[in-house]
């Protein structure tokens, strides 16, 4: 017999039966139902509270229907959804405004998803480089560094060193040109060997599904610096580690790097719609002409309510010092864990990561679980590496009775 439900109107185990027998099998949950969320917490349908430590990789970085973004949802959603680009709208010149003023750019291209954010900006680095530096016709190049992950079209995984992504997905595009991450050396030798022919180099500022991998501190700066010398854009994608998560505005910030294309989305909307943008300048956002490229859900007028609501949060809330700060409290509660099981500690701001030594046949996965039976759920990444991402509105009191929790279940299985 089930438990009594407390949200929705199935149980945890008929939802996850029929997700099993209705929907797609291209993702592996954990075995956890979630029906509510709140800030930091999210409930199961059975009414059992969990702190959220993954924060749909980033995107609620202002927390779970955070009341700001929702009334400007609600407000919009009563007045005007969706226009098409085929008309003008009150809303979107608006925001691109906001958005462009907010991060210190000239022009923005709104879309949908990520991948879309991603894809956005492969085809304008791409007309950039044939228009404006004159690559030859169906020559331009585009460099991606090893165990990126920018999303799962076929033009981004072509652009993927990960097996899963890849396997019987081809033919993939041609021309993309991979690269070591964190190796400058690596960027410079195929920059002064086809350089002329290079459009644009695609970097993660910090690598968040490889594992949380934090670059050298100069890393960006001076592949920066190598593709102002060869007349490369430097396109950031931001989608993880943008918007207050690394303890700054950007990643970016880190290293006061202005990208040419910056590419922005999940927290963008704080995780109530699909929202992404890439920002760049006039003179390379104006390669695309009318009919060359969009989407009819592109910067729709809700969209743009509440990802203008979503950006007043971080900054009403101070959400970019909380993050900085909370991420040092969360890293040095993680050094008090006395356990051989965690043979690495990295991140910055509100993304971390733990590099987990198997161990009795315990392996990442069996701790995320056991994790979960106790009240806080997170994510392992790659098998061996469990992310830490709590939403950013998370009080230091919250965080270190999560980083209790966290203590007690790894210090235990020793015992």
């Amino acid at each position: 017999m089930n438990k009594q439900l407390v949200y929705g109107n199935v149980s945890s185990k008929q939802a996850m039966e029929l997700e099993n027998n209705y929907g797609a099998h291209n993702y592996h949950p954990l075995p956890v139902v979630i029906a509510k969320g709140e800030g930091p917490f999210v409930w199961d349908p059975e009414g059992k509270k969990y702190f959220d430590f993954l924060s749909a990789y980033s995107a609620v970085n202002q927390g779970h229907c955070h009341p700001h973004i929702i009334n400007a949802l609600d407000k919009q959603a009563r007045e005007l959804t969706l226009t098409s680009r085929a008309f003008y709208n009150n809303k979107l010149g608006e925001f691109e405004k906001y958005l462009t003023d907010y991060f210190g750019f000239e022009m923005a291209l709104m879309m949908n998803t990520g991948a879309e954010g991603v894809e956005t900006a492969m085809k304008l680095s791409r007309k950039w480089g044939y228009e404006k530096k004159g690559i030859p016709a169906d020559k331009a190049k585009i460099v991606f560094c090893e165990n990126n992950f920018h999303g799962r079209t076929i033009a981004i995984i072509s652009a993927s060193t990960d097996p899963t992504c890849r396997e019987n997905f081809g033919p993939f595009l041609s021309n993309i040109e991979k690269i070591p991450y964190n190796d400058v050396d690596s960027l410079e030798k195929l920059l002064h060997e086809k350089g002329d022919e290079i459009c644009a180099f695609f970097v993660e500022p910090i690598q968040g599904e490889a594992g949380v991998y934090v670059p050298e501190e100069d890393y960006l700066t001076k592949c920066y610096d190598l593709c102002k010398k060869h007349n490369v854009l430097f396109v950031a994608d931001e989608i993880q580690t943008g918007i207050a998560r690394t303890g700054k505005l950007s990643a970016c910030d880190y290293e006061n790097i202005k990208p040419d294309i910056m590419i922005l989305g999940k927290a963008l909307s704080g995780g109530v719609l699909p929202v992404s943008a890439i920002l760049s300048s006039k003179e390379i956002m104006l390669v695309i002409k009318p009919g060359q490229h969009g989407s009819t859900y592109g910067g729709f007028p809700l969209a743009c309510a509440v990802a203008q609501a979503a950006l007043e949060v971080i900054e009403q809330e101070s959400l970019v010092e909380k993050s900085a700060y909370l991420g040092e409290v969360l890293r040095n509660e993680l050094h008090k864990i006395d356990s051989k099981r965690i043979s690495i500690i990295r991140g910055k701001g509100l993304l971390n990561a733990i590099v987990i030594e198997p161990k009795d046949g315990i392996v990442a996965w069996d701790i995320c679980v056991k994790l979960k039976e106790n009240g806080l759920l997170c994510k392992p990444t790659h098998d061996h590496i469990i992310r830490l991402a709590p939403p950013l509105v998370i009080t230091e009191d919250q965080l270190l009775e999560a980083m209790k929790i966290m203590k007690d279940v790894i210090e235990g299985l020793d015992k």
